[in-house]
């Protein structure tokens, strides 16, 4: 039992002083690599936000025509019952 409770003692101490050791070396390691992260998110972010702006133009411009077309038709069936009436 005592055996037991004295590794565990080693064991914890080993530990404490590698992660002392480790961190510095994980953090220069990860800190590139969380930043590569964050700004390929935001690039994703800034696509994502183009293509939204992209389809609205486009379903804009599919409305814009479509308003014409229906105004256009009016107008050529308003200018069709004039001429008839003025025969």
């Amino acid at each position: 039992m005592v055996q037991n409770s004295f590794e565990r003692m080693v064991i914890g101490t080993a530990l404490a002083f590698a992660a002392s050791a480790l961190l510095p070396i994980a953090k220069t390691t990860f800190r590139p690599l969380a930043e590569a992260g964050m700004q390929g998110g935001a690039n994703l972010i800034n696509r994502g936000k183009s293509y939204i702006q992209l389809a609205r133009q486009e379903v804009e411009d599919i409305i814009a025509e479509a308003q014409f077309e229906r105004m256009k038709k009016q107008l050529d069936q308003e200018i069709s019952l004039l001429d008839d009436t003025q025969k």
